[in-house]
């Protein structure tokens, strides 16, 4: 069974290090970086293994923040009430173990709680990432659009998934 835990300020350092080893999937991060992040993040939960370490983590962050990113300003501009998941990432280890689905529907259910209509992400297109777009397809996000980022050099699908009615449900 899949547990989760509230991150703190000492998970993070393990966190960049778990992080850049899912690059190209997601962008290298410093420390520096990730504290930023997790400084604005509402939901920061760590997914830990069997032996209750933390091999995975996501991070997301509620509207209305002050935050510098592309793809949330995206969603910030045309989505009034969302949580914005700006990284997920889960070391080798828990990968096709179903930690993956249980930690996306513990995060509906805190949206669904913070009151929020739906969910938002992203997903690598270039470089590609197709098993995380078929995994946030089966977990019931829609493509909203496509963009490109950081000057061209990542091209991501915008996604979104609604919280009305059934977790699974397509805006």
């Amino acid at each position: 069974m899949t547990s989760f835990r509230a991150l703190s300020a000492p998970d993070l350092p393990a966190l960049v290090e778990i992080n850049n080893a899912g690059y190209p999937a997601v962008p290298m991060t410093t420390l520096q970086e990730l504290e930023e992040l997790f400084a604005l993040s509402s939901v920061a939960l760590g997914v830990l293994d069997d032996s209750g370490e933390v091999q995975g983590f996501l991070m997301g962050v509620d509207p209305g923040e002050n935050y510098d990113s592309e793809n949330y300003r995206y969603f910030e501009s045309r989505v009034a009430n969302h949580l914005y998941i700006d990284r997920v990432v889960l070391s080798e280890s828990l990968r096709g173990q179903g930690a993956g689905t249980a930690l996306y529907e513990h995060v509906f259910d805190l949206a669904r709680q913070a009151g929020r209509d739906g969910v938002t992400c992203e997903v690598n297109l270039q470089p590609p990432n197709p098993g995380s777009l078929r995994f946030h397809h089966r977990m019931g996000f829609a493509d909203v659009d496509t963009q490109a980022t950081k000057g061209g050099a990542v091209v991501v699908q915008l996604l979104q998934a609604s919280l009305g009615g059934s977790p699974h449900a397509n805006i």
